[in-house]
């Protein structure tokens, strides 16, 4: 069995609802306290053992690659004045062991299609699709971490989910599936974004996949669908034909940093945690409250 070792990032999109913020800025490179969306993403990657990071990009993302890459007029400058701790930030971003791929993704055609323009750097090895927008907090072991030991156990292809409001399921890809053990199941059926009234369950498909290469050729079938879009759901489906997948119930929780709502939630909840924030942030939070 091939070890998880290549992770593609999708992130191409336009980030419309976060305008006029995402004009010249990636949606990914927003902030969540001092760290951008797209670095949590990677971070919980390299975690799982992963060391190449595939990130598909449009033309407005170029900030993603210099955030990632070497800054040696700001490394220079933090030198010179002395100030190791943030140089020491700004060096570590990534271990260094760890490779970066960019490809362009020349028209947005949906999720299925970003995820099959990392076919050539992908190669013949399953992989992990992480969508920076679904920020995960675990307290004790990220999400692809807990992903990657249900593959390595069960040797098949893991969607992480999570249940959410009947009201909400079409939102989401929607599986159904039967249980194998507590938190795991096999999946019998997937549904892009299905009235609640055809949704198999509530068992949501979130941002976060490890997924056989096999999903390649069913990709370059699959045409558009949910949105007009390449749906990585529907291959999925296909997929399902041949292979048997996983659904995993992750722990921990799940912002829905696509949304402003989402984010400002996100925001909230990490500078609670922050080492150097969380006190006065709390102190501040609740003087508000009270003078509110």
């Amino acid at each position: 069995m091939q070890a998880i070792k290549k992770a593609v990032f999708p992130v191409a999109g336009l980030g419309t609802r976060f305008l006029p913020a995402t004009k010249a800025n990636p949606k990914e490179m927003l902030p969540i306290v001092d760290k951008p969306l797209i670095q949590y993403a990677a971070e919980e990657a390299v975690a799982a053992g992963i060391d190449v990071l595939i990130f598909i990009i449009g033309r407005n993302k170029l900030s993603i690659s210099d955030h990632f890459d070497k800054a040696y007029e700001l490394e220079a400058e933090l030198a010179a004045n002395n100030n190791q701790a943030m140089l020491d930030i700004v060096q570590n971003i990534l271990p260094s062991h760890v490779d970066c791929v960019y490809i362009r993704q020349a028209e947005a055609l949906g999720l299925g299609h970003a995820v099959l323009c990392a076919k050539s750097v992908v190669g013949n090895e399953p992989f992990a699709v992480l969508l920076a927008d679904d920020l995960i907090r675990a307290d004790d072991t990220d999400c692809m971490v807990q992903m990657v030991e249900k593959y390595e156990q069960y040797g098949r292809s893991v969607l992480g989910v999570e249940r959410v409001p009947y009201d909400q399921v079409n939102k989401y890809g929607i599986v159904g599936s039967k249980p194998i053990i507590n938190r795991l199941s096999e999946i019998t059926t997937i549904v892009e974004k299905p009235d609640i009234n055809e949704a198999p369950s509530n068992l949501a498909v979130v941002g976060r996949y490890i997924l056989s290469p096999v999903i390649f050729g069913y990709l370059e079938k699959t045409g558009k669908g949910a949105g007009g879009e390449i749906q990585l759901t529907d291959a999925i489906a296909q997929l399902l034909n041949e292979e048997a997948i996983l659904a995993y119930e992750f722990l921990g929780k799940r912002f829905d940093c696509g949304s402003k709502l989402g984010f400002l939630k996100a925001t909230v909840e990490y500078a609670l945690q922050h080492p150097e924030l969380k006190l006065a942030f709390s102190d501040y939070l609740q003087e508000t409250v009270k003078r509110d």
